[in-house]
């Protein structure tokens, strides 16, 4: 920020994230909403000690994503999800933030098995987040019976919309 750098866009490169890297300067040339760097302090507050499960396979992206929530209040747990959903209390997690590229057993297929469990809590929200923006990669993670979708790299004020519309 001292020389003057306003963004970061990481490396590979994928259209979801040069289009979430760029869409807040685009709002502000187009005349759009205000640029926020942070959530106002009561997005924050009200969603302090809920439960996530992140799967995500990569160990800089599940690190990234628990220090950005966990600093919100958010506890995070997570990497083998379906094991840890499948031997968890009932009720236990909030939600589940879903990558879809994963080697051992894909969101799709993740999500799936968890929908498929005998547990009062199968149907807890499950939240994509995946470099896979285009809207056939929606459609496919809605179909698969997630509740939503959000691109990579995460977008903390999106992610925190969308757990806070489907948990509260």
């Amino acid at each position: 920020k001292e020389a003057g750098v306003t963004g970061f866009i990481a490396k590979p490169l994928f259209k979801s994230t040069l289009f979430y890297g760029l869409k807040p300067y685009a709002e502000d040339v187009l005349g759009g909403k205000e640029r926020r760097e942070k959530p106002a302090a009561a997005e924050r507050v009200v969603l302090k000690g809920r439960r996530i499960l992140l799967a995500e396979d990569n160990e800089i992206n599940w690190e990234i994503a628990n220090e950005l929530l966990s600093a919100l209040g958010l506890e995070l747990d997570g990497q083998i999800c379906l094991e840890k959903f499948s031997r968890s209390p009932v009720n236990y997690y909030d939600a589940i933030l879903m990558d879809v590229r994963m080697p051992v057993m894909n969101g799709y297929e993740a999500t799936a098995a968890i929908r498929a469990l005998d547990r009062k809590d199968a149907s807890l929200p499950v939240i994509a987040m995946t470099a896979d923006a285009f809207a056939e990669d929606v459609k496919k993670c809605l179909d698969s019976g997630m509740n939503a979708h959000t691109a990579k790299p995460i977008n903390l004020e999106e992610t925190l919309s969308l757990l806070k519309r489907f948990i509260l």
